[in-house]
């Protein structure tokens, strides 16, 4: 197999989706071992997802592992160089399409045992607890900019003369997910990435998923946005810190 930094992101996207998508299943499906295990479950995971994601990416050969386009666009905007955005992007959402079907197979027979249909959907993609597309939106924005900024600062020559120490960066950055997860999660899901719900999302629409209902297109461009916004905002600050 040759390795390379579009498959690195496929793979590395598509592990973190398996089993960050695959903790809320186990959570919200029924008759899973796991069902109603809550919030501290689902956050801590999902930390340990995008870890796993981070490693999987580097193996394939992504020594970026971004597995996220808001994370790309950042850098590029900091670095100017946008090369990578689009390539990166198309690689991480479909790692998340992937990762997302994965998850549906995973939990073959929990799906018809579950009777409401936005549970389904949560499994897949993210929706708000109260629903005011302003106040979303804004949740997201700030969410992805704190996730911009901290994980700048860990490799930033103004924070440690060399950045973070080799090799422990992706177990900062997991750490920080988890943070952003328990801190500023609760209102939408903290999606803070496009394609860990775009993807997730487009898979939803197009499994034979037994009740299913829609899949929430009037919500879907909030996790996009936000996070776009947010990154573009980090962006800046990060080439006008010159970190």
């Amino acid at each position: 197999m040759v390795r390379s930094p579009l498959l690195g992101e496929f793979m590395g996207t598509m592990m973190m989706i398996l089993l960050g998508d695959g903790v809320v299943a186990g959570v919200v499906l029924k008759r899973t071992k796991a069902e109603n295990a809550g919030w501290m479950v689902v956050t801590t995971a999902w930390g340990f997802a995008v870890l796993c994601g981070i490693f999987t990416a580097m193996l394939f050969g992504s020594k970026d592992a971004h597995l996220n386009p808001a994370i790309t666009l950042a850098f590029a905007i900091e670095n100017h160089d946008f090369s990578k955005v689009i390539p990166y992007a198309v690689s991480q959402i479909a790692g998340g399409l992937v990762g997302a079907v994965l998850v549906w197979l995973f939990y073959l027979p929990h799906w018809p045992v579950t009777e409401d249909a936005d549970t389904k959907r949560g499994v897949f993609c993210t929706a708000p607890a109260i629903r005011s597309y302003g106040a979303n939106l804004l949740c997201e924005v700030i969410a992805t900019f704190v996730l911009v900024i901290v994980a700048g600062a860990m490799g930033s020559k103004l924070v440690l003369a060399a950045g973070a120490p080799g090799g422990i960066g992706p177990y900062l950055v997991s750490c920080l997910v988890w943070g952003i997860g328990l801190s500023l999660g609760a209102t939408t899901g903290y999606a803070i990435n496009p394609a860990r719900d775009f993807g997730p999302r487009l898979a939803h629409a197009i499994l034979p998923i037994p009740g299913k209902s829609h899949s929430d297109w009037s919500y879907a461009w909030v996790p996009v946005l936000g996070p776009a916004i947010g990154a573009t905002l980090a962006g800046i600050c990060l080439r006008a810190l010159g970190a």
